[in-house]
């Protein structure tokens, strides 16, 4: 049976200002940024709920009460408690309510927005290799002569942007999702581009090294490892491939890992 917290949720939200804040769910506060209150709002109550401040079961306050407190739209309250819908942290009554899910666990998430240090960076590096190395092998198994053609394109894509002085991130990434759309799993492709462009360690690497990332020697070392990836795919050959790939990962960790110690 579900409990309803009436008495101590909603008897929070309704404290003056002059109680303790620490006594409130982080959730229940006003809320003032002008942009992505629904994302602020997702992730204050998916704290609540996953550290127990918001146990199993209880029932989450009104939408007029959410809507008091921390001051949004009731279109904002709605999007944000779809969110954790979708997400399984929380479950709708009709008519009821919405209610915290017997088992909430924290959905998976990469905030890539917070990515602020190296290690962090390396981290997801280190979480990406082990889809794009298999990503490569099965792109030399299935890739058509049309899924070969268009990372031949990324390739040379990424030539001419060395050619101009630039930082080829767009290129690279594009080069590496080519690879994950010729495996013909549109998952791996999905995965990438949840990742983004951030996958490329020397877009937030180069804001503090420009000097180094950006140079055409160290853009050329990595074309190099390119090639040997684009080769074993041209030639179907699945070991070389995941080897090559694997190869390239392992020394742009490698550099990245340096360029932090310097």
């Amino acid at each position: 049976m579900m409990t309803i917290l009436r008495t101590d949720v909603v008897s929070r939200l309704l404290k003056t200002r002059r109680e303790e804040p620490t006594e409130q769910p982080s959730a229940f506060r006003p809320l003032s940024a002008p942009r992505g209150l629904t994302h602020e709002l997702v992730a204050r109550l998916t704290a609540d709920i996953t550290s127990g401040k918001l146990p199993p079961g209880s029932q989450l306050p009104t939408e007029q009460e959410m809507i008091k407190v921390t001051g949004v739209s009731r279109t904002v309250v709605r999007e944000a408690v779809a969110a954790l819908r979708a997400e399984g942290l929380v479950l709708t009554r009709q008519g009821v309510g919405a209610f915290v899910a017997n088992v909430a666990r924290p959905p998976f998430r990469i905030d890539l927005d917070g990515l602020r240090s190296l290690r962090e960076v390396l981290d997801v590096m280190e979480l990406r290799t082990g889809v794009e190395v298999e990503a490569a092998g099965l792109a030399a198994e299935r890739a058509a002569q049309s899924h070969v053609r268009k990372i031949e394109e990324a390739y040379d894509a990424i030539d001419r942007a060395i050619a101009r002085g630039k930082s080829a991130v767009d290129e690279d990434f594009a080069f590496h999702c080519s690879i994950a759309a010729a495996t013909g799993n549109p998952q791996f492709l999905r995965f990438l581009d949840y990742l983004g462009r951030h996958i490329i360690p020397r877009q937030s690497i180069r804001l503090t090294s420009p000097r180094v990332t950006d140079s055409a020697s160290y853009l050329r070392k990595i074309q190099k490892e390119h090639r040997e990836i684009l080769d074993a795919i041209r030639e179907s050959a699945p070991t070389q491939a995941r080897a090559a790939m694997r190869r390239h990962l392992l020394k742009s960790r490698t550099r990245y890992q340096k360029l932090a110690a310097t």
